[in-house]
């Protein structure tokens, strides 16, 4: 075992000294020690049954013989922060929530890992963590919220975003607004559309990193806790027969993942996390991969945010089993090892169609033809970019830009109903770097669906969108404002022309022709954990890792340094 190196023999007495202070006994310190990470915190519902859950894991690993060590790692709400400041600590955390859970568990020497996630961010950083350490493990998500009511209708937190540019647009009064408010958030669970905590969570389910319908089941369910106990008896499996977490994640699994993500027409966010999650694991997954998979796969789940169910709506239909067995049907996935210890095509056999479910369909008779992502190039995007398609049929787009340098000054335009529809918004200075962050765009994004727009304007920026967001949106683009990129030199007025067929994003003003115009908010900060991020984080591009040095330079030779100078 690896906890021997801390608690074998006379030299590690002063290491037992110490586990024997926290009530663990002789025969507990002989056992296998396994972490049982999980992310509880009560600032939002995303995470406030971790705690419950994991007394569950542990239970589990000690009925299959295992002594289970609790830790617990941060979390960032995304439905907190956004369109705040806060934000910009979103994407950093996923770092910082991998480097704990890899930090905890390598300096203690366990044998094992289950972690519990919720949150957007906590959901690949589980991933990353295991694919680091490559121990025996596996993860559970916390389970969606049930949805909200208001009117008679479900309701989520998109909902209320969008409620707040109805408001601003006069389509609503202040009192119901605030009714929207108090009723979208019944309790616990992640935000219940197929957003980006339940698009990962789907994710790490095909992966094979989350046993096949346990991630489905909701938080407040009673099954819930089932599941939990469930997962830490099958970390002991996976201990005793020597399985790690990197036989799982392989090229196959990673693509299985975002076929599964592309026929929800899940989170954007999706394609971040999985090509984060392959360096992590050493496999070579490009982002151009995302293109292809998505011309190949339909949207087969009438899923929020361009849909019309929820998370709890598609497992009740059938779930993850029954979205498998589909894709399955049409050749678009491959039988994997998973941590449940039968492959995915064995668990996919069982699947069970409830009847008369309207949110998962057939691949011959799907809700969309053509899957939620594309990538495209471009003179704005020469390293890539990220369009959305969920919400919308349309592949072309032509328009004048409305330039604004950071997300704040956008927000202050969109209230003040400057935005006309034919226009191309351009939020640039938010990528990882300018941001320094990448914050999401929800509050832009919604409250111009909230005044009617949403089907009349585009927007594209360097920074990324909340699985919240739906219509005309690219994002991603690379290189940033903030490293030199094209969209530092777009001005006003200038024409944008977004064709997701041709994989184009495209100006014709001279940009080679003029200095960036790009001029940051704020300073960016000198130090603490932002700064350490902008310092040292990979471009969108591939991940928005740290840890994995690249060059970042632009024609110019412009790099971080130089940004931070100014």
């Amino acid at each position: 075992m690896k906890s021997d190196a801390i608690k074998t023999g006379p030299d590690r007495a002063p290491a037992r000294a110490m586990l024997r202070a926290t009530g663990l006994d002789d025969a507990a310190i002989n056992k296998p020690l396994i972490a049982v990470v999980h992310n509880w915190s009560d600032v939002s519902p995303c995470n406030l049954n971790h705690r419950e859950l994991a007394a569950e894991v542990r239970a589990g690993v000690e009925a299959a013989g295992g002594t289970p060590i609790e830790f617990n790692t941060i979390a960032v709400t995304d439905g907190i922060a956004m369109g705040s400041p806060g934000m910009r600590a979103s994407l950093a955390s996923r770092e910082l929530i991998a480097d704990s859970i890899e930090l905890a568990v390598r300096g203690h020497c366990l044998d094992g890992v289950v972690v519990i996630c919720g949150c957007d961010k906590t959901i690949p950083a589980a991933a990353m963590a295991l694919a680091r350490l490559d121990l025996p493990g596996l993860m559970l998500y916390g389970g969606s919220i049930l949805p909200g009511c208001h009117k008679g209708q479900n309701t989520t937190i998109q909902d209320v975003f969008e409620a707040v540019g109805a408001h601003a647009a006069g389509k609503i009064s202040a009192e119901e607004l605030g009714e929207i408010e108090k009723t979208a958030c019944p309790g616990a669970g992640a935000c219940g559309g197929q957003f980006t905590a339940n698009t990962m969570a789907l994710a790490s389910t095909f992966l094979g990193l989350a046993p096949m319908g346990l991630n489905d089941i909701p938080a407040p369910d009673p099954a819930k806790k089932a599941a939990a106990r469930a997962c830490g008896e099958r970390v002991m499996a996976l201990l005793k027969d020597g399985i790690s977490a990197r036989s799982f994640i392989t090229r196959e699994a990673i693509r299985n993942a975002a076929v599964a993500v592309t026929a929800t027409a899940g989170s954007t966010n999706a394609i971040l996390h999985l090509l984060a999650i392959a360096r992590e694991a050493g496999i070579d997954f490009n982002i151009d991969a995302f293109d292809s998979i998505s011309r190949e796969t339909p949207v087969i789940a009438d899923l929020k945010p361009g849909g019309r169910y929820m998370a709890p709506d598609m497992y009740l239909a059938g779930g993850s089993k029954l979205l498998g067995a589909r894709l399955r049907q049409a050749g678009l996935i491959v039988d994997q090892p998973t941590v449940s210890g039968n492959s995915l095509f064995s668990e996919i056999d069982s699947a069970e169609e409830r009847d008369g479910q309207k949110v998962i369909y057939h691949c011959d008779a799907p809700v969309k033809g053509r899957g939620g992502f594309g990538i495209l190039y471009g003179n704005l995007a020469p390293e890539g970019c990220v369009v959305k398609l969920a919400g919308h049929n349309a592949l072309r787009f032509e328009g004048p830009a409305r330039v604004f340098d950071g997300e704040d000054a956008c927000f202050a335009a969109v209230q003040r109903r400057e935005i006309q529809a034919g226009d191309v918004v351009v939020i640039r200075g938010e990528g990882p770097v300018g941001g320094p962050g990448m914050r999401e765009m929800l509050a832009v994004t919604a409250a111009l669906v909230g005044q009617g727009l949403g089907g009349e304007i585009a927007l594209i920026t360097d920074g990324r969108f909340s699985g919240a967001t739906y219509g005309f949106m690219v994002g991603h683009i690379c290189p940033e404002a903030a490293l030199g990129g094209p969209i530092g030199r777009l001005q006003t007025g200038d024409r944008i022309v977004i064709d997701v067929e041709a994989r184009s994003l495209s100006t014709d003003a001279p940009l080679d022709r003029r200095a960036p115009s790009w001029d940051p908010p704020e300073a960016p900060p000198r130090s603490g954990a932002l700064a350490k991020f902008a310092a040292t984080v990979s471009s969108a591009s591939t991940g928005a890792c740290t840890g994995f040095p690249e060059p970042r330079a632009d024609a110019e030779g412009t790099r971080f340094d130089s940004f931070v100078a100014h």
